[in-house]
């Protein structure tokens, strides 16, 4: 496994917030520099943290670069060199069971909720993100909730950025009899939705019900194109790749369709909504989980 290491540095939640929207301003950033931000503590909601993962040791070209984020003096920061496994898996350890909408999501630690109506949905901490403990992915399962709850059909439905799978597990849950693609850029991604899918008795396959995994960039894959259009896609990654795609999310949608994105501040949201009415979709519904908007979208026929 390649050597992991971190870089931090504490600041206030607007400092970091605006870090992190400078950061999707970037277009020739280093995508080899995953940045992310986070409160340090549920009850310390304005101390923030901006860590920044590389598969290398930060050279003093990478440090500058991730302190320029900052308009005002940047925070210090701290390197480290992760242990062997995975920073994802470490950062994952110990995830406490989530109930969003109609779901009950909880790694193999914890037994299946005593509630009869949840869905049951196990997800260890492994090597892609989507435990359902990140506000984003609880408030993408509550609008699939929402969803189902008032009606929507879903027949072919597309995760992308699926990561650990568990959103293309939930909506399969919601509409059993539909054709589900999952995809994502990074190729251990592949073994983890596979792997978690056996945990959650999702059979692996192309027939509706079964799941199809894709290792893509977004929508460029001849698989994703032959399958579409699709009446439910679903986007949990991140603001600047969500405008990015919204002309390839548009071509492969059918009209009257749904999209779910997440992943953006509340602060870039109109940002986004700009890049998806200009693509031809209008808003159905919002919701916000703390500093993060979710956003169900329907393509205008």
């Amino acid at each position: 496994m390649a050597d992991s290491w971190k870089v931090a540095g504490q600041a206030g939640k607007r400092d970091v917030q605006a870090a992190l929207l400078a950061h999707d301003a970037i277009d020739d950033w280093d995508g080899e520099i995953v940045v992310l931000g986070r409160e340090i503590a549920e009850d310390r909601p304005n101390d923030w943290v901006l860590e920044a993962y590389l598969s290398r040791r930060p050279t003093k070209r990478d440090l500058t670069d991730i302190a320029s984020l900052f308009t005002a003096d940047p925070p210090d920061f701290s390197v480290e060199k992760l242990p062997e496994e995975d920073w994802l898996t470490l950062s994952q350890g110990g995830v406490q069971p989530v109930t969003a909408g109609r779901f009950y999501v909880h790694t193999p630690d914890y037994p299946p909720a005593d509630d009869g109506e949840l869905i049951d949905l196990v997800v260890p901490a492994s090597q892609a993100f989507g435990t359902g403990s990140h506000a984003t992915t609880a408030g993408c399962l509550a609008m699939l909730s929402e969803m189902r709850r008032t009606g929507v059909l879903a027949r072919n439905i597309v995760d992308v950025g699926s990561g650990t799978g568990l959103l293309a597990f939930a909506a399969r849950a919601l509409w059993p009899r539909a054709y589900l693609t999952a995809s994502d850029i990074d190729e251990v991604c592949r073994g983890v939705m596979i792997n978690n899918a056996r945990l959650n008795e999702v059979p692996i396959g192309p027939s509706r019900g079964q799941l199809t995994v894709v290792i893509a960039a977004g929508m460029e894959d001849p698989l994703i194109e032959v399958r579409g259009p699709y009446d439910l896609l679903i986007a949990n990654i991140l603001a600047q790749p969500l405008v990015a795609l919204a002309d390839d999310f548009a071509a492969n949608i059918a009209p009257g369709g749904n999209v779910l994105l997440a992943g953006l501040l509340e602060e870039q949201e109109a940002t986004v909504r700009a890049a998806y009415r200009r693509a031809g979709f209008r808003l159905a519904r919002r919701l916000v989980k703390g500093d993060w908007a979710i956003l169900w979208l329907r393509k205008r026929r």
